[in-house]
Order: structure tokens, then sequence, then C-alpha cells
């Protein structure tokens, strides 16, 4: 019978002991993102940050005579220049992706690396030193993509003089308006006097 207890007790305690187990590992933790779609949040932040630094309140500092006098046209360019620049940086990024065909190799990574997880010896490499074939590998690349980032960046620099000398053209046509404007009372003012003069004259006693 203390046999029988003693094995009954063994097996509880085992039995706990796979409880404590079970409860300790908890739920399955959620599958990290693949690099994909790390990349598509990382564009996404980028973009959120740059329209934040071009506030439309930096907008207006920068265009304050023409904001007085249109705020609303000064609104609707802001918002159609910074949806038109988002699409444009997205449309250019989707264009690298395809080039480079970084979907097919943000999978093609993930799958290296969750294969790897089960290899015990290392992987293999041309050269043997992960910095060099890194580097070999995205230096080329990434001077590319520099040069044309470069290109965008002038383009939008000839874009904003474009943009510059519009507004200092309507700044010169508003000061032209405003001369004329000046011009004409001044001329009524004369041609008033100019009539209560004869007035006077008419007026005095014979």
């Amino acid at each position: 019978m203390a046999a029988a207890g003693g094995d009954g007790g063994d097996g509880g305690a085992a039995g706990a002991e796979e409880g404590v187990a079970d409860s300790g590992g908890g739920p399955a933790l959620a599958a990290a993102p693949g690099r994909a779609q790390m990349f598509t949040t990382v564009v996404d932040t980028f973009l959120e940050k740059l329209v934040a630094a071009g506030s439309y309140q930096r907008f207006v500092n920068c265009y304050r005579c023409f904001y007085k006098l249109q705020p609303k046209l000064t609104r609707s360019i802001y918002d159609q220049f910074i949806s038109q620049l988002q699409a444009f940086i997205k449309e250019e990024i989707q264009e690298v992706k395809n080039e480079g065909n970084l979907d097919g190799l943000f999978s093609s990574l993930d799958k290296i690396v969750e294969e790897a997880k089960d290899r015990e010896e290392p992987a293999w490499r041309p050269s043997g030193i992960p910095e060099q074939d890194v580097r070999s590998a995205m230096v080329p690349y990434l001077l590319k993509h520099r040069s044309h980032l470069r290109s965008i960046l002038r383009e939008k620099e000839e874009e904003n003089k474009k943009v510059a000398e519009a507004v200092l053209m309507g700044r010169d046509r508003i000061a032209e308006l405003q001369q004329m404007i000046q011009a004409h009372q001044q001329a009524w003012q004369a041609i008033s006097k100019e009539q209560q003069e004869l007035i006077m004259i008419f007026q005095e006693p014979q």
C-alpha cells in the first residue's frame, strides 16, 4: 500500500511539474515581421517625419505675404504639394524596389535566416568575412541610390526655385497694383480739389 502510494505521489509530482512547465511556457510568441514589411514601415515613418518637418506653419512662414493675401489658396497649394511629394517619393521607392527586385531579395533573406536557425555550422560566404561581403554587395547599390536621390533633390530644388520666382512675380504685381491705386487716388483728389475751387469761384458775390 505504501509503495502504491509512493508511485501515486511520484506521478502527481510529475504531473505538477508538467503543469508548471506548460504554464511557464505561456502562449507562443508572434512571428517577427519580415524584411519587406519592415522596409515598408521604415518608408511610412520617413514620410510621416517628412510631412512633420515640412508643416503647414513653416510653409506659411516662408510665404507669409502671399498667405495674407490668399490664405485659402495657400492652403490648397500646400496640400497639393505634400500630396504630390508623397506620391512621387512612393513611386520612386517602388521603382527602386522593382528594379532591384527587393521584395524577392527580402523573401530570400527571410528564408535564409529561418533555415539558418536550425543550422549548427556557420553559413557559407564567398570570402568568409561577413563585413567584406556586405560591403561589396551594398556599396554599389548605395552609391547608385545616392546618385538617384541627388537627382531627385536637384529636381525639387529647381521646382522650389520656380515657385519662389512665381511668388516674387506675384509680389511685384501686387506692388504695381498698389502704385496704380495710389496714383488714381491722388488724381481723384486733385480733380475733387479743382471742382471745389471752381464752385467757390462761382459762389463769390459779383
